[in-house]
């Protein structure tokens, strides 16, 4: 649900006649449908989509969800450490479900309407990763997170693969960008039922589960403080540095991956022109690699932990040296091949691949021992301020658009 508006607000959106000034300009590559199009018909403007947004409306759209994001993160990891996480987990999904399905309706009644909800599932959602997390300290060993994140991670990964693959499909049929909205909010109202049915907050409380692995798991995991929670160190906290690296690392990663989430069909449509149902299926291609790769690489680094080979201070490090030089180095040459379409995909998915190291670094660095009474605490905090750097990359981006405006 966080992801249907990438490639939905392509199809949603009207092409604007300036855009049309700009197609044979260095920023936009030419397009040869169109030209062949013009040499019959020199007067027919590309109008796709009913609504008339700016690229500054667009940026406010797309950014919605995640200034609603930004307010329930710490709120979320404090709720799942008192009520569980997943009362608060599988309520934000139910709500944000709830939200999807009403969209369409909101952006035809107004922009403003449309914003409103698009924050407020950011809010319902901002809850989930510091859930995830509460569980996963109840739940996961230490020696087996690495693996177990990744495949919970992908989970993710293959939900971002399908919403963007059949999202591009579905602005193409008689159902319109609206079945975007429709279908996802719907499969999220299934999904809820079984969780609510299935899941526990804790290996006590599951009705079904063995005596050994409970065991296992509890002697595994060891003491862990009650729900009720306890005083927060604050200050312990905001000086730590170990604690602030991985703010670092998160900010860093984050920063490329969240621009790459909401960008990505936008930049595949409007520079490389690829119609909508191409624009899914190769906005979605890099989601796939990345999934691969995260099962791969996190399966061999338990091997390496369990084995002696590697330490898990030298894993963690290794990993994110992986994960956020190796796309900040690939992403530098997208511009340099310019209009070449495949490169550009292959850069793209070795860029956002390679990312999927980082469940071995940031992700589990977050589940550390010392620290595991107080996870879903940290991962609110550091959520907050990756989102803070999101909203000054969106700020950044509208000036650019502004400035280029007026020298035009």
């Amino acid at each position: 649900m966080r992801v249907n508006l990438s490639v939905a607000i392509v199809a949603m959106v009207r092409a604007r006649p300036e855009s049309q000034s700009l197609r044979d300009t260095e920023d936009v590559c030419p397009n040869p449908e169109v030209a062949s199009e013009n040499k019959h018909n020199p007067l027919k403007v590309e109008s796709r989509g009913e609504f008339d947004w700016d690229e500054q409306t667009q940026g406010m759209v797309l950014g919605g969800f995640f200034y609603g994001y930004l307010l329930t993160n710490y709120l979320g990891g404090r709720l799942a450490d008192r009520f569980g996480g997943r009362l608060i987990y599988g309520a934000g999904v139910t709500l944000t479900a709830f939200l999807t399905i009403i969209s369409p309706s909101a952006a035809r009644y107004s922009t403003n309407a449309f914003i409103l909800v698009r924050v407020l599932e950011g809010m319902t959602e901002g809850v989930t990763y510091p859930a995830t997390n509460v569980m996963i300290s109840h739940w996961i060993p230490p020696q087996e997170r690495a693996r177990s994140i990744s495949r919970s991670c992908g989970g993710t990964l293959i939900g971002t693969v399908i919403t963007l693959s059949v999202s591009g499909w579905l602005t193409e049929t008689e159902w319109g960008w609206p079945s975007v909205f429709y279908l996802s909010g719907f499969i999220c109202l299934v999904w809820s039922w079984f969780w609510f049915r299935y899941a526990y907050d804790t290996p006590d409380d599951h009705p079904t589960i063995s005596a050994a692995e409970k065991h296992y798991i509890r002697q595994s995991i060891g003491h862990h403080r009650g729900k009720m929670g306890q005083n927060v160190p604050w200050r312990s906290i905001l000086t730590s540095v170990p604690f602030m690296t991985l703010v670092v690392a998160h900010v860093c990663h984050n920063w490329g991956f969240y621009c790459l989430l909401t960008e990505l069909p936008t930049y595949l449509r409007n520079i490389q022109h690829f119609n909508m149902k191409q624009n899914g299926l190769i906005s979605a291609l890099p989601y796939m690699v990345m999934w691969v790769f995260n099962l791969t690489y996190s399966s061999y680094m338990d091997h390496l932990l369990e084995t002696g080979k590697l330490s898990t201070k030298n894993i963690r490090k290794i990993s994110m040296i992986i994960a956020n030089h190796i796309p900040a180095a690939v992403l530098l040459l997208v511009p340099w091949v310019g209009c070449d379409r495949q490169r550009a995909v292959i850069l793209i998915c070795i860029a956002l691949g390679s990312g999927g190291a980082s469940t071995c670094g940031l992700h589990c660095g977050f589940q550390a021992s010392n620290v595991a009474d107080y996870n879903s605490l940290l991962i609110g905090i550091q959520h907050r301020r990756i989102l803070f750097f999101f909203f000054l990359k969106r700020k950044c981006h509208i000036t650019v658009i502004w400035c280029k405006k007026i020298n035009k």
